[in-house]
């Protein structure tokens, strides 16, 4: 069981990626957290206007820095969260078995405490949603890029 599932069992967005990697699933999780939070130039620019700048950070410094707090780690599993302003949200990465490397995936998952911050939220993430969407999609294909050197 993702060790989200705990922390966040219910939620009000959740976004999920994933992409398959030629390496064991426990060098697909080091390679993710070691990877640059920004692998190029518009992901860089993407998290600048987020007022999230990356500093040559990698993911795991990137989520440190930004408050995220440590939910668990495993040789296979990656998980941190972070509360403000009436939400709560939970990331991880999932690595798994599967036929020639691994399957890894990044999850992100939000639910808001009260109706007023999931409107604020829902508002947020309509303008927001499809730029982290493309964020965690470029980490994954850095993430490839790699696993294959």
């Amino acid at each position: 069981m993702p060790l989200i599932d705990d922390w966040l069992p219910e939620f009000d967005v959740v976004e999920r990626h994933d992409a398959a990697v030629p390496v064991p699933p426990e060098r697909a999780i080091e390679l993710a957290l070691a990877s640059p939070v920004a692998p190029d130039r518009f992901v860089a620019a993407l998290l600048r206007a987020r007022r999230m700048p990356a500093r040559g950070q990698t993911l795991e410094e990137f989520f440190r820095a930004n408050d995220f707090r440590k939910l668990g780690r495993s040789s296979t599993e990656f998980a941190a969260v972070l509360e403000r302003a009436g939400v709560k949200i939970a990331i991880d990465f999932r690595a798994e078995p599967i036929p020639g490397g691994s399957r890894l995936s990044t999850e992100t998952r939000v639910r808001a405490a009260d109706e007023r911050a999931r409107q604020r939220f829902r508002l947020y993430w309509l303008a927001i949603g499809p730029f982290s969407a493309l964020i965690r999609r470029r980490w994954l294909k850095a993430i490839q890029e790699a696993a294959r050197r």
